[in-house]
């Protein structure tokens, strides 16, 4: 386990949760049940391996929620560490929860508990493939490598296919570095070495494909579907 905890979800704001519920529910995702946590509207669903929490907010960019129990004791912990917040909510009478960022900008969100209720352990079919890796967009990758090594990822050797990025892998999430110029926003990847076949029934469907792909990537066996809050899943045949 990583200093930040469990993972729990992907955070990602969304202005209609309704539309985007519907996108990844097309998508083979499933609901699963959330906790009063939140005064805003709050879904989150799941292909057994990677949740997506979707919260009705304004603003703000995905969060790479995670769970730590005891959290304002916990605090001290991460101070020492290097690890300072810039926002905490720890009262006696709050949910504990706390943000801080990676030197990209990457927000990182830790919690006292979990905000919704595990769903099945086995794996749902997903029409996207297999759930990879997070990847984000890094100007420094000595810096925010440090970061995440620091905070218990393990870095892998760099890699140049099916796009230049640095892995990084923990118990339950795996992340992928890669530079602006290629992406500049983070992205949901999935693989499949079939992955052209499952393009081809996801272009059927009519969902909303970018007209736009990473340099390099072949368009006939990758592509990028754009949820309806904005989040980019891209789909490699390559495994990553």
């Amino acid at each position: 386990m990583t200093i930040f905890g469990r993972f729990l979800e992907i955070s990602i704001p969304a202005d209609h949760v309704y539309a985007s519920v519907q996108f990844y529910e097309r998508l083979g995702f499933r609901q699963l049940q959330c906790n009063d946590t939140w005064p805003h509207l709050y879904g989150v669903l799941s292909d057994g391996r990677l949740c997506i929490g979707l919260h009705q907010r304004t603003g703000g960019t995905p969060a790479l929620s995670f769970v730590r129990p005891g959290l304002a004791q916990h605090l001290h912990e991460l101070q020492v560490a290097g690890f300072e917040p810039h926002y905490t909510r720890l009262g006696e009478d709050d949910f504990h929860e706390l943000q801080l960022r990676d030197p990209s900008g990457q927000d990182v969100v830790l919690l006292e508990a979990r905000t919704f209720s595990p769903g099945r352990s086995h794996q749902l079919e997903s029409a996207c493939g297999y759930f990879a890796a997070y990847s984000m967009p890094a100007t420094d990758f000595e810096a925010a490598q440090a970061f995440w090594e620091h905070a218990g990822f393990v870095a892998l050797e760099a890699q140049d296919e099916p796009y230049a990025h640095v892995p990084l892998t923990s118990d339950h999430l795996n992340l992928a570095l890669h530079r602006p110029r290629l992406l500049e926003a983070p992205a949901l990847v999935f693989t499949d070495p079939e992955m052209n076949a499952r393009i081809t029934r996801l272009r059927a469907m009519e969902l909303p494909f970018s007209p736009d792909l990473p340099r390099g990537l072949d368009r006939d066996h990758n592509a990028m579907l754009v949820a309806p809050e904005g989040t980019l899943l891209l789909l490699l045949q390559a495994a990553l």
